[in-house]
């Protein structure tokens, strides 16, 4: 059966009045991180978002997992670190008859007290680079077994002892090498403020140019940089040359497109800054890895409702 999909494409708020304790979420309140443990199907699954950070561990069922604009798979023993407010989905592939009672261990946790803690205590400093990545998503991978033992410790855990068990485990994140970023360029973490300043002009003047036909010379003399010394800055605080962000960037404002919109993709391929047909397909494939006909194919995955069939011609 050919399962319907919504006519809402973009990703629906998780309000706090939806984390009913029936459904096993912990009281809010209590703790600056909260455990959840839940099967599939599951009300609250859908494309969605929300403030809070959030750690999943699927233990059952294989899949796609929806990440921003990353689509990808995931199967029992999958770990990743979800930013707030970036929109995300798991869809299983495999769901018996009857679903699974367990499918995801949660760990959710809000952006504010950890940064007041760091004001206070300097040596949690150590995680930021690991919060910068996950506003882009990340997955961990041999991490499985660790996290899931960590999970458990903490779920048990009140007081400062679940505040110990918590910090220690993104310790232990933060220190993990072995790891991807699921929807875009990271920004990499720097001390130093005028170089935030100067690097965030930069990408709100790419964000409002990018379909434009943009030089790095017309960059360099936003922010009074010579095109040798812009490079090398650029390369070493976003990990990645300007012209590969700029392309990147364009294609994540082409699966944006794809994603809401019926537009044909030879229109996006010109509305998003591309001159070229033929050259936008090949980008577009080496970036996410299939055509942008498949893209928007796959993308509707995530629309379906949980536990339906979707007949994949």
């Amino acid at each position: 059966m050919k399962a319907d999909v919504t006519t809402n494409t973009r990703p629906q708020l998780e309000h706090e009045l939806l984390r009913d304790p029936k459904l096993g979420f912990e009281p809010a309140g209590n703790s600056i991180v909260r455990c959840l443990e839940h099967g599939c199907p599951w009300p609250l699954e859908r494309w969605h978002y929300h403030d809070e950070y959030e750690l999943q561990i699927i233990t059952a069922t294989h899949g796609r997992s929806f990440v921003g604009d990353y689509i990808g798979h995931y199967s029992p023993g999958y770990v990743a670190l979800i930013g707030p407010r970036l929109p995300h989905n798991w869809m299983s592939n495999d769901l018996p008859e009857g679903g699974v009672a367990t499918r995801n261990l949660v760990i959710q946790f809000l952006d504010q007290p950890l940064r007041d803690g760091m004001k206070a205590f300097p040596e949690m400093d150590e995680l930021v680079p690991l919060l910068e990545r996950a506003k882009h998503g990340v997955e961990f991978f041999g991490m499985s077994e660790q996290v899931t033992d960590r999970f458990h410790s903490l779920k048990k855990s009140k007081g400062m002892a679940r505040f110990a068990e918590f910090v220690d485990l993104l310790l232990v994140l933060s220190r993990c090498s072995d790891y991807r970023l699921l929807s875009s360029v990271q920004m990499q973490y720097t001390e130093d403020g005028s170089a935030m300043t100067r690097i965030n002009q930069v990408l709100d003047f790419l964000n409002e140019n990018y379909a434009e036909d943009l030089a790095m010379g017309d960059v360099c003399a936003l922010v009074g940089m010579t095109e040798p010394g812009f490079s090398r800055y650029f390369r070493k605080t976003m990990g990645n040359t300007f012209t590969d962000f700029l392309n990147g960037l364009r294609i994540a404002k082409a699966c944006q497109l794809l994603q809401q919109t019926d537009q044909y993709i030879s229109s996006i391929c010109y509305e998003v800054g591309f001159r070229n047909l033929a050259n936008f397909n090949r980008r577009f494939a080496s970036v996410k890895g299939v055509t942008p006909s498949e893209y928007r194919r796959q993308a509707q995955l995530k629309f379906i409702k949980a536990g339906s069939v979707m007949k994949v011609a």
